[in-house]
């Protein structure tokens, strides 16, 4: 599957899954960008066809419902959905 990367801060690892049409996924993408912190994303509406199911199960690992966006830090925790002061804080570490 094809992950895309965005230069910044490497202060913690971030892998997204957003959907390429969802206003709440650009909202964490452009926050993420405004404090200059690197991250992966998979825009999982753009995978190819026969990845989908893989990536949706890879989703439920952390977010059962497969809601997005579903963000993934340091590979151990997860925040679900767009909650600003979550995010600044997982990223301030």
């Amino acid at each position: 599957m094809h992950k895309t990367h965005v230069d910044g801060r490497e202060s913690v690892s971030i892998l997204i899954y957003t959907l390429s049409t969802c206003g709440w996924c650009r909202k964490t993408k452009d926050l993420l960008n405004e404090l200059g912190v690197a991250y992966d994303y998979i825009d999982v509406d753009q995978v190819d066809p026969n990845e989908t199911a893989a990536v949706r199960k890879e989703i439920a690992t952390w977010n059962p419902a497969c809601s997005f966006p579903t963000i993934v830090i340091n590979g151990k925790d997860c925040i679900v959905g767009y909650q600003e002061d979550k995010i600044r804080s997982a990223v301030a570490q």
